[in-house]
């Protein structure tokens, strides 16, 4: 197992970026797990129900994201945090994505909490990581694409120490670092913001690597 860390940048906590982050060794990950579909869909239920007839738009969570967006300049319509759009996704189209079990693992755990989660192969990162703000000359390909596209500068993001993003805000991952089935060492972002307690992102965490490790197996710890 290789030497890895990950650091935070002092602009960014100031914006008021609450970061918990994990290592995940020895993972076994798979398409999907019987027993996790059934806690799933019964967390799907409670999910829905606990929403009916109201707006997920007005959760203070999510709303502290957008705020942290208006901060770095970037407008919330065209960049949607990530379990904004999950919560859309399920509550409004009543879609729950499935990608492979530890991907539906954080996602089920984000559209529960209202915490921006993401997974990233260790394995593909160059060095360590560092959560700063941006420079614009980062190396930056999203999910889905082969070819870097722009970054703007003053935004923050997850950066390893080749000058890659490995995911931008909370909105976008990256294709090189994406957790697949061959996966075995997880760097596991968690955060939060202004509107959400310390102790309850730390919740967060210990829910999410718990549910992964029963899973999946292996072992975690917090980097930070």
């Amino acid at each position: 197992m290789r030497n890895f860390s990950f650091s935070t940048q002092k602009e960014v906590l100031d914006l008021g970026v609450k970061i918990i982050t994990a290592r995940i060794t020895d993972v076994k990950n798979s398409d999907s797990n019987a027993d996790f579909e059934t806690y799933k869909n019964a967390e799907l239920e409670k999910i829905k129900n606990q929403w009916k007839g109201k707006k997920y738009k007005d959760d203070p969570v999510l709303a502290g994201f957008r705020d942290l967006h208006t901060k770095v300049g970037r407008s919330n319509r065209d960049y949607v945090t990530s379990p904004e759009g999950l919560r859309w996704s399920f509550l409004e189209r009543g879609r729950f994505p499935h990608i492979n079990l530890i991907v539906d693992i954080y996602n089920l755990v984000s559209l529960k909490t209202g915490l921006a989660l993401g997974a990233h192969d260790i394995e593909k990162v160059h060095g360590n990581i560092t959560l700063r703000l941006t420079k614009g000359d980062e190396t930056f390909i999203p999910l889905g694409k082969t070819e870097p596209v722009p970054i703007f500068p003053g935004e923050y993001g997850y950066i390893d120490d080749g000058n890659n993003v490995v995911c931008r805000l909370e909105v976008l991952q990256v294709e090189p670092t994406k957790v697949t089935s061959a996966i075995k060492d997880i760097f596991l972002i968690i955060e939060g913001n202004t509107n959400t307690s310390d102790e309850y992102v730390k919740q967060v965490a210990e829910e999410v690597c718990q549910m992964i490790t029963k899973y999946c197996g292996g072992n975690y710890a917090f980097l930070n």
